[in-house]
Parts: structure tokens; sequence; C-alpha cells
């Protein structure tokens, strides 16, 4: 009697398997050329707020937004460019003769302050 039970049983599993199998099955016809089938998702996500304590680098975050108000840097290479092309025109003025590479070398610094003017005035800070 235990052994028909058990048959009975694995008959009642095996058909339920089977219509589980038969639900997954896909049948696509031979003109659509894709398939597609709908699943329903659980998804338990955490939103809690975790509480991690103050930022250690605050301070430096606050350095850096000051340092980038301030402008320091471009500020900086203006200056020493300024002081770079004054050196080299009283330079270039002090000369006898200036040859072509002199020339050229005068007109690619003066060129560059266009350049480097044009890069700081442009470079306004952008509104958020």
């Amino acid at each position: 009697m235990c052994l028909c039970w058990q048959i009975g049983l694995n008959k009642k599993t095996r058909e339920k398997e089977r219509k589980i199998m038969a639900e997954d099955k896909i049948i696509v016809p031979a003109d659509k050329p894709e398939i597609s089938k709908k699943v329903k998702v659980d998804l338990e996500v955490d939103t809690s707020v975790k509480d991690l304590g103050p930022n250690p680098y605050a301070k430096i975050i606050h350095m850096a937004r000051a340092v980038d108000a301030w402008r320091i840097f471009p500020r900086l290479f203006l200056t020493v460019y300024i002081i770079l092309l004054y050196k080299c025109v009283i330079w270039y003025m002090n000369l006898a003769a200036p040859t072509m590479e002199q020339s050229g070398l005068i007109s690619i610094v003066v060129g560059a302050g266009a350049a480097w003017f044009g890069l700081y005035t442009g470079s306004s800070k952008k509104s958020k």
C-alpha cells in the first residue's frame, strides 16, 4: 500500500511538473522573427537612510571650492605669462639685428598671449 501511494504521488508530481513546463514553453510561428515573454519580478530594495557620520573630506571639498571660486590658477598663469612677455619683448627690442628665428619666437609668445587671454575670459564660472 505504501508503494502504491508513492507511485500515485509521483504521478501527481509529474503531472504538475508537466503543466509548469507546458506553461514555460513558447511556441513561435515561423512568420514571427522575434519572441517575447512578460515576467513579473519581485524586488526588495532597502531604502532606509544610513547615518555614516560627518564627511571626513568636507574641509578639503570646501577648500577646493574656494580655490575654484577665487580662480587662483588661471590668474597665476596669466601673471607668469605677462612677466614672460615683458622680458621677451625687452630682450627682442635690445637686439641690434634680430634674425628670423628670434622674430618667430616673439611672434609665438605674443600669439600665445591672445590664446591665454581668450581662455581666461571665456572660462567664467558655470551656473548650476
